[in-house]
C-alpha cells in the first residue's frame, strides 16, 4: 500500500528505524522489529544503511517489515553519491520486493568524498524515480526551520515545491522541539501551493549529548523549557529518558489537537521509548 492511501483513511502514526552497522549481522535488528511491529504503526521507514554507505540492509529490512510483519515499509534513498545505474538498480530491487514507497533524499555530504554528478538534489532523484517506475510512491523530507544549507526559508520552500512538482506525494519533517516552528512552516507551505500530507517528525530526547549533536546538524532550535529539562535531568539517564518521553508526548498531543496529518516517530531503534509514547498517545492520534 502506498502511504498516501493511508492518509485518506486516518491520521498517520509511523516509525523510523535504522539498519545495524555494517560490522553487525542484520539479525541484530530483528528483536527491535518484533517489538515495534507489535505497536502496529501505519508504516515503518528504514534509513539508508550505516552512514549512508550501502543499501543492501535497507532493502532487506524494508522487505522483511512488509512481508513478515505485514506492515507497510518505506525505503530511504539518498542520491548524492549514486550513479544513475546504481539508482536504477536499487529502484528495480525495491520493486521486485514489493516495496511501493521510497523516501527520496539528497543525503549528507561525506568529508573528503566527491559526489557523483548525476543527482545533486532530491528533486532530480524524484523525477528519475518517476520516470523509471511511475507506480512508485515517493516521499520527501521537509524542514520546519529551513534546511541548514538554504539561503533563507523562502528559498527552502521553493526547493520543497520543486520536490512536490517533481512527483513527491507525501512529506516527512525533520525533527523539531518547538511546535510553533512547525505550524508556521505548515501555513507557509499551504500558501505556497503544497497540498501533500505533511507528517511531523518527533525525536524523543534520551541522551543530552546525542540530541545536542543532532540539533546542531539539522539546525533545530532548542526552546528554553527544553534546555531547562536537559540541564536538570541530563546527568541522570533514567530521569532524562522519562523527561524526554514526557516532552515528546506533550508535543504529539498538541500536534494532534491541531489536526496535523500525521506523526513520524524517530525511534532510534529503542522499542521501550516507542512503546511508552505509543501507549500515551494512541487514542489521541486516533480520535
Amino acid at each position: 500500500m502506498k502511504t498516501t492511501d493511508i492518509f485518506k483513511k486516518k491520521r498517520v502514526f509511523s516509525f523510523e528505524v535504522f539498519p545495524p552497522k555494517r560490522t553487525m549481522p542484520i539479525e541484530s535488528i530483528y528483536n527491535t522489529l518484533d517489538e515495534l511491529s507489535a505497536l502496529k504503526p501505519d508504516f515503518i521507514s528504514v534509513t539508508y544503511g550505516a552512514g549512508g554507505s550501502q543499501s543492501s540492509y535497507t532493502i532487506e529490512i524494508a522487505s522483511k517489515i512488509k512481508k513478515d510483519y505485514g506492515i507497510e515499509s518505506v525505503a530511504h534513498l539518498p542520491c548524492l553519491y549514486l550513479s544513475e545505474d546504481e539508482a536504477k538498480n536499487i529502484i528495480e530491487k525495491l520493486s521486485r520486493e514489493g516495496i511501493e514507497n521510497i523516501l527520496a533524499l539528497r543525503g549528507d555530504r561525506v568529508p573528503d568524498t566527491e559526489p557523483e554528478k548525476r543527482f545533486g538534489y532530491a528533486n532530480e532523484l524524484i523525477s528519475f524515480i518517476r520516470g523509471e517506475n511511475d507506480n512508485m510512491n515517493i516521499l520527501a523530507a521537509c524542514y520546519p526551520e529551513g534546511h541548514t544549507e538554504s539561503a533563507n526559508k523562502i528559498d527552502d520552500l521553493r526547493n520543497l515545491k520543486r520536490k512536490v512538482d517533481s512527483g513527491a506525494s507525501h512529506l516527512v519533517s525533520q525533527l523539531f522541539f518547538d511546535n510553533g516552528y512547525f505550524y508556521d512552516f505548515l501555513e507557509k507551505a499551504r500558501i505556497a501551493g503544497i497540498e501533500t500530507p505533511i507528517e511531523a517528525g518527533i525525536m524523543p530526547v534520551i541522551n543530552k549529548k546525542q540530541i545536542e549533536r543532532m540539533a546542531s546538524l539539522c539546525g533545530a532550535s532548542l526552546p528554553v523549557k527544553f534546555l531547562k529539562m536537559m540541564d536538570r535531568y541530563g546527568d541522570s539517564p533514567e530521569a532524562m529518558r522519562d523527561a524526554g518521553i514526557a516532552y515528546a508526548v506533550d508535543q504529539i498531543v498538541d500536534l494532534a489537537a491541531n489536526r496535523v496529518d500525521g506523526i513520524h516517530l524517530y525511534t532510534m531503534n529503542n522499542p521501550y521509548i516507542a512503546k511508552r509514547i505509543s501507549e500515551a498517545v494512541r487514542s489521541i492520534i486516533e480520535h
